[in-house]
């Protein structure tokens, strides 16, 4: 299909003046033609929003697709267990089949609940897979390999050699980097500084220099790995150490960051260090409250993501915009953390943190028609006045009816167009089981 008109929409830009417009908004070759109009154009196909939200897709800068398939094998569990007992022994049985069930499952949900972009960071092994995943069911991701080169508690297949680790990063962002028409990435993605080497660390930063590519990691997690990295680097804390070594630039983008400090708050806004911020995942684990307003008010980029569902159960970034703004409000005060702001963080500062500010993120004419329709006729949303807080406290993942990446349809009327959900979850469901009679869990 090469064009496309949505009609009848509530339209909800996202552009810098947060214009909400009814009427239409024209697509022809995976661009935004015209926004409130039709252009008095024809049309390959003409889809009447019944008075829905059209909105830019969310953009989740962190999850692990990878991870899909642990869905309720790594629960009630704090950060550095879960991590040993399950998550690294499942990870480590992985083959190529799990894996490309695993993230065929992530991308059914994804699609389904209105996220058409990704910032993914997998397995050590096997990242080809994911990629050619990705480019099959449409959806717009950024990949990293995971790379690991240290820590005894980390198991032998995850372990690498720190050079195969680097070359093998290089070698997929070779293949990879700007495929499926540009909706493929690659960046670098070192796990967190528990499980890298100070080497490792400084040539992905050097890497990521020449390369120009992003670098995906966790830092701040959680109170014990604080602890962990501030013995290991010699009194640094988390995100200084990661400065020390050179990987705090723009480029950065750092799951979580729960536990910074102000002088760590300081620094990445002086650096322009992405924070990708988790809050499903963080109160699963137990790791904290993030201090997003604070962050916010120093003009750090802080997008949103689900995490794993080995950690969170769901990838639905309605429940991240909603969980985003009411622990602010018990946090500091209502209205610390609006749903206008949650909602900026889901679709604008996602499309900043992976680059792809001019691209995504807004419903403006020449971008990248990366869209979803939410239906208003549900009766949980039926009645709101305010789309900001409709969208944010009302509105669920089961209320996409349209989602649109670079203008192919990829969920219609409620129904995956280019996957069936009952063949995809069956398939997951055997290859979990089996998966994790490998691991031992």
């Amino acid at each position: 299909m090469s064009s496309l008109l949505i009609r009848n929409a509530v339209i909800v830009t996202m552009n810098d003046r947060l214009e909400i417009v009814e009427g239409d908004v024209a697509i022809r070759d995976g661009r935004i033609m015209a926004v409130g109009t039709s252009g008095g154009d024809k049309f390959d196909r003409v889809i009447d929003a019944a008075g829905g939200y059209l909105l830019p897709g969310f953009i989740q800068t962190h999850v692990h697709l990878c991870q899909t398939l642990f869905r309720g094998y790594a629960d009630d569990m704090t950060l550095l267990e879960w991590l040993r007992r399950r998550v690294w022994p499942m990870e480590a049985a992985h083959n190529p089949q799990s894996l490309r069930a695993s993230a065929r499952l992530a991308a059914a949900e994804l699609l389904l609940s209105g996220t058409t972009g990704v910032l993914t960071m997998e397995t050590v092994h096997d990242t080809d897979v994911v990629f050619e995943t990705m480019a099959d069911v449409g959806l717009r991701a950024t990949i990293g390999k995971c790379m690991m080169d240290a820590d005894d508690e980390v198991p032998a297949r995850m372990r690498e050699q720190t050079q195969a680790s680097i070359d093998e990063s290089l070698a997929l962002k070779k293949r990879w980097d700007g495929a499926a028409g540009g909706r493929l990435h690659a960046a670098f993605a070192p796990r967190f500084a528990v499980s890298c080497t100070r080497n490792l660390l400084e040539a992905v930063a050097t890497l990521s220099e020449i390369e120009g590519a992003l670098v995906h990691t966790h830092a701040s997690e959680n109170r014990d790995e604080v602890e962990i990295v501030r013995r290991l680097s010699g009194g640094f804390s988390n995100l200084e150490y990661l400065a020390d070594i050179g990987l705090a630039t723009s480029r950065l983008c750092t799951a979580h960051c729960v536990w910074a400090t102000e002088d760590e708050q300081a620094l990445l806004a002086e650096r322009h260090v992405k924070v990708l911020h988790c809050p499903g995942s963080n109160l699963k684990l137990g790791s904290g409250i993030a201090p997003i307003p604070e962050m916010r008010a120093r003009g750090i980029c802080v997008s949103l993501g689900a995490d794993g569902a080995a950690c969170n159960n769901r990838l639905d970034m309605f429940d991240e915009m909603r969980l985003a703004a009411t622990l602010q409000s018990v946090r500091l005060a209502p209205g610390a953390l609006t749903a206008r702001d949650a909602l900026w963080m889901a679709t604008r500062e996602g499309a900043r943190t992976l680059g792809l500010e001019n691209e995504v993120g807004t419903i403006a004419p020449g971008r990248r028609a990366d869209l979803i329709v939410i239906d208003r006729r549900r009766a949980h949303v039926a009645t709101s006045p305010d789309p900001w807080t409709a969208i944010v406290y009302a509105a669920r993942g089961s209320d996409v009816r349209l989602t649109v990446v670079d203008g192919e349809i990829l969920v219609d009327e409620f129904e995956l167009t280019k996957m069936d959900q009952a063949e995809v979850a069956s398939e997951a469901a055997a290859a979990a089981r089996a998966l994790a009679s490998r691991a031992g869990v």
